[in-house]
């Protein structure tokens, strides 16, 4: 058992260790350093899935007029809303039928018609029959005309030269998909690359928050380094239309995102040299919950969508373990240390309460609390530290606010996400349904496109 212990506490320590180090600016890749110069504009289709978004819709038509690119076509997939979408899209649009074609390559719901703006001809509407998100996706790909497709929440704001960083990244033929960066739109600025500000924002926003900035500026760039980057979040994903359809599109699941990029892998697994990156200059604002009914929501579907994952992929995953970095991490480092883990550790308090357990095992829930307790602060700011150093500053009047909400992060929080993982992994064997989160109905500002600035690719 001590052995066990051992093992177990050493693996527990040794994957965010790895971040730790793997994301700092020693480890940088080419992709990231080298700066490419593309002879033209790539053509790039943005997706937009909407199924009851009336409270954010108008917020996301705001900010694609702001976008600071020339060869772009906007598709919003109006899946069988039920609210006012349709209607503010008609009324901010003013659509007209168009006579945009499928390819007829990917299956989905009926499309009731298309329509394209008299305003704006880049924008375009397919109002289909309700079918899923991963099923408007896949009708967003039947009727878009571009090579690049980028997929976005209809609660995401893109900054301004995110299309031109896309463009870039792209040049380099080895790029099938990427990540972008997403940030909390609740802390958005009127300068979105450079300030973030936590005033009038909740605790509950500020933590996750913090855990977006550790995801992305820690995990996922380390992974993303490895090419072992296991989600590309929906809330803003690139890909190239032709891997998206020779991988058959978004499977109905209940978590697309990284069902797709799963997906990927396992096709250029079989390809060389090809590759999926996080783009850290591309970047993007999404909503978050602000109430715990809607946190769990979102975070017992994307525990059952890591489950569905696991069980989809298993033959993929248990065969290239060895020889693939992102089934090496999905299993070991996601499954074993991430979800069994959270069951060790809450059967060792269990087992303490009612069973009086021997000294070894108390010493070793007192180190293993040390031990969250400890790193998880230290790798809270180092994750601040990666954000300012990739040109982001919060407000002054900020820094008592993040203190508070790393203290909380720590001590509560942590507890919480882990029960979101117990939760999640068991409740996808007796319940594959999810329930969407409600949107807060907020108006947004965005930057028009007089206000746009150059962006600093120099980093820190």
């Amino acid at each position: 058992m001590e052995l066990f212990l051992t093992i177990f506490f050493g693996l527990c320590l040794f994957f965010p260790l790895l971040h730790l180090i793997h994301c700092t600016p020693w480890f940088q890749e080419e992709d990231e350093i080298v700066k490419r110069n593309p002879a033209f504009e790539k053509g790039i289709s943005i997706l937009v899935p909407s199924f009851n978004e009336a409270g954010i819709i108008k917020t996301s038509i705001t900010s694609m007029k702001s976008l600071d690119y020339k060869n772009f076509e906007v598709v919003y997939i109006n899946d069988g809303s039920t609210d006012e979408t349709f209607s503010i899209l008609h009324s901010h649009l003013h659509l007209k039928p168009s006579a945009k074609l499928s390819i007829g390559k990917l299956t989905h719901q009926d499309v009731k018609k298309v329509y394209q703006s008299s305003f704006y001809p880049n924008i375009y509407v397919v109002d289909k029959v309700n079918g899923g998100k991963a099923d408007a996706l896949n009708a967003g790909i039947e009727f878009a005309s571009n090579e690049l497709i980028v997929t976005l929440d209809a609660d995401t704001v893109l900054t301004a030269p995110s299309l031109k960083v896309i463009n870039e990244k792209f040049d380099n033929p080895e790029v099938v998909a990427a990540g972008g960066m997403v940030h909390v739109l609740q802390t958005k600025t009127n300068n979105p690359l450079k300030r973030l500000s936590l005033a009038g924002t909740q605790m509950l926003v500020r933590v996750q928050m913090l855990d977006f900035m550790k995801a992305f500026y820690v995990t996922k760039l380390s992974l993303a380094r490895f090419q072992a980057l296991a989600i590309i979040s929906g809330a803003f994903g690139i890909f190239s239309k032709k891997v998206l359809i020779d991988v058959g599109g978004y499977r109905s699941s209940v978590g697309e995102d990284i069902d797709i990029t799963l997906k990927i892998h396992r096709y250029i697994a079989k390809q060389k040299d090809k590759k999926v990156l996080l783009i850290t200059q591309a970047i993007g604002y999404t909503e978050l919950p602000e109430t715990w009914k809607d946190l769990f929501k979102q975070r017992i579907r994307w525990q059952k969508s890591y489950i569905d994952c696991l069980v989809h992929f298993s033959s993929f995953l248990g065969k290239t373990v060895l020889t693939k970095t992102v089934s090496f991490f999905y299993i070991i480092e996601s499954f074993f240390v991430g979800i069994l883990a959270a069951y060790i550790t809450a059967g060792f308090f269990v087992a303490n309460a009612f069973l009086n357990m021997a000294f070894v095992f108390i010493g070793f829930i007192i180190v293993y609390l040390s031990y969250i307790f400890l790193f998880n602060f230290i790798y809270n700011l180092l994750a601040l530290f990666q954000v300012k150093r990739y040109g982001f500053r919060f407000e002054k009047g900020d820094r008592i606010r993040l203190l508070n909400t790393v203290v909380f992060d720590v001590f509560v929080h942590r507890f919480i996400t882990m029960y979101f993982v117990m939760y999640g992994s068991i409740a996808y064997f007796f319940n594959r349904d999810w329930k969407k989160v409600s949107r807060t109905g907020r108006k947004y500002e965005v930057e028009s496109s007089s206000e746009i600035t150059t962006y600093n690719q120099n980093v820190r």
